[in-house]
């Protein structure tokens, strides 16, 4: 029985409406040479939504890691759920803890029905043949209740960043019963925009007012003032403050999650002079219609929009990695083919959206990964020159403040917003003439998203035509000397740094 389906209450003990859902203590996790968790204690209340937060590498995977059963905390910790006392390596099998995971879990090659599916088990005949139509139904109803509208047929990996996000909160929800229990969402919003963020959050509010507790991951500090009621901040594997939402203010809670106030931001007004780098004509992919571009050296020009307006495929059809349907994309004159191989020759390179997918190995080395893109300057008498390669990442990892800045760590193993890091500076390291940039800091803490932006604008100072795709308003607004919407497809208005503004852009994508 899914979430949408429940009736009434967590359960019918007034104890467990007025008790806890989830309370740890003493939570603790060693691994070598580091303490990731350090004597955590937490508590989800029935009816809330609490938010935890912090930066990445602060221990806030590692803590949903141990509560879904992935890792075994230190001993000495102890867990209530749902007025029952367990050893916190017990509460993955009590069934009441539902996770949504960042990374989502899902195959890609099955479709949507197959991916709800095959956790809990196929429905089948006594003949033992899956019910198909039953199968399809159900995934619909599921789907539909969260607001999804595709075919779920279609394979998930041909799916949106933000479909994709739907099936898994869909099959995470999966055996949610009366009973009740605690709802993990961990960046469930990273891959969605503003309207689909709604819709998740519509199916948060109605679990909340079933009684449920929902522990809730986000960089989005907007989004945490939205729908949280209470949080906990996690820094360096400790505890640092809890409490209310409704006591914070955002600056307040930057601070906490820091360990510092941050210095306000100014937008550099700069005017870049000189013949477009980037020229873009008549460009059309699925869903954009007729776009036109031109971005000047030392220009960094973003690029709004919804997912589904065309501004989310604008990026892979810039470096060839969609197919252009019509139009031109010429470096200084020169049209670049529709080949991504080519489009790196000519000085063009990506940061997709999709790192774990499209823009890295996660097996392989932070020096593997800094440096695929580039190697023949590494090469010494037709071999790679090892000790050259690491004094260059080292190097570029000092440059964008990688933690740590270990060449041989494996790049899986990073944080997030050091794994972002690490593949700016991959493209940094081309030296191109244009960088493209699609969701440049999704699932990125704030401290490393500030440095993020720090890095764009010096290589804009270094003379690169930076283009950013991005559907937060506040980012583009950051850091970009001209703001391009787009909206079903069509480009609606241009902006120049004095009236780029995040109300503005927003108004203008939801045209």
């Amino acid at each position: 029985m899914t979430a949408h389906s429940t009736q009434g209450g967590v359960g019918p003990s007034d104890r467990r409406r007025t008790d806890p859902v989830l309370h740890v203590e003493a939570i603790s996790k060693t691994f070598p040479g580091q303490i990731a968790l350090d004597d955590v204690a937490l508590t989800v209340a029935p009816g809330r939504v609490h938010a935890l937060l912090g930066q990445n590498g602060s221990g806030k995977s590692t803590l949903i890691k141990i509560l879904a059963g992935y890792h075994r905390a230190d001993p000495g910790g102890r867990a209530r759920l749902l007025g029952r006392d367990l050893d916190p390596d017990e509460l993955a099998a009590s069934g009441r803890i539902h996770v949504m995971h960042q990374d989502l879990g899902l195959i890609d090659s099955l479709n949507a029905v197959e991916n709800l599916a095959i956790g809990r088990g196929f429905h089948t005949t006594r003949f033992g043949r899956v019910r198909w139509s039953h199968e399809l139904r159900s995934a619909r109803h599921d789907l539909q209740a969260l607001g999804a509208g595709f075919d779920p047929r279609i394979p998930v990996g041909q799916l949106a960043p933000a479909e994709r996000a739907l099936v898994a909160l869909a099959r995470s929800l999966e055996e949610w019963d009366e009973e009740g229990g605690v709802l993990i969402l961990d960046e469930p919003t990273a891959p969605m925009t503003r309207p689909e963020v709604s819709v998740l959050f519509d199916a948060v509010r109605s679990l909340r007012a079933r009684g449920a507790g929902v522990l809730f991951v986000s960089h989005r500090l907007d989004e945490v003032f939205e729908i949280a009621d209470d949080y906990s901040v996690l820094r360096d594997g400790k505890v640092v403050a809890t409490g209310a939402v409704a006591d914070l203010t955002h600056d307040r809670l930057i601070e906490m999650i820091v360990g510092r106030a941050l210095a306000a931001a100014e937008h550099e007004q700069r005017r870049p002079t000189g013949v477009p780098v980037l020229e873009v004509r008549g460009l059309w992919g699925t869903r954009l219609e007729q776009f036109d571009l031109d971005v000047r050296s030392g220009e960094i020009v973003g690029v709004a929009g919804l997912l589904g307006s065309g501004r989310d495929e604008l990026a892979m059809l810039l470096v060839g990695s969609a197919q252009r349907a019509h139009g031109s994309v010429r470096i200084h004159g020169d049209e670049v083919p529709d080949d991504p191989h080519a489009a790196l020759s000519m000085g063009m390179t990506i940061v997709p959206a999709e790192r774990k997918r499209f823009g890295s190995i996660p097996n392989q080395s932070v020096a593997a990964n800094m440096t695929l893109a580039r190697l023949r300057p590494l090469f010494r008498r037709g071999r790679l020159s090892r000790s050259g390669e690491r004094s260059d990442v080292v190097t570029w990892a000092r440059r964008v403040d990688l933690r740590p800045p270990d060449p041989d760590r494996v790049f899986g193993t990073l944080s997030g917003g050091n794994q972002q890091k690490a593949v700016i500076a991959r493209a940094l390291r081309t030296r191109p003439k244009v960088l493209v940039l699609d969701e440049p800091t999704q699932g990125v803490d704030v401290g490393a998203k500030g440095m993020i932006y720090q890095l764009l604008r010096e290589a804009a100072n270094d003379g690169i035509a930076l283009v950013i795709c991005s559907s937060e308003a506040e980012e583009l607004a950051a850091v970009c000397d001209r703001v391009v919407a787009v909206s079903n497809g069509r480009t609606v208005a241009q902006l120049g740094a004095a009236s780029i503004n995040p109300e503005l852009i927003v108004d203008l994508v939801l045209r």
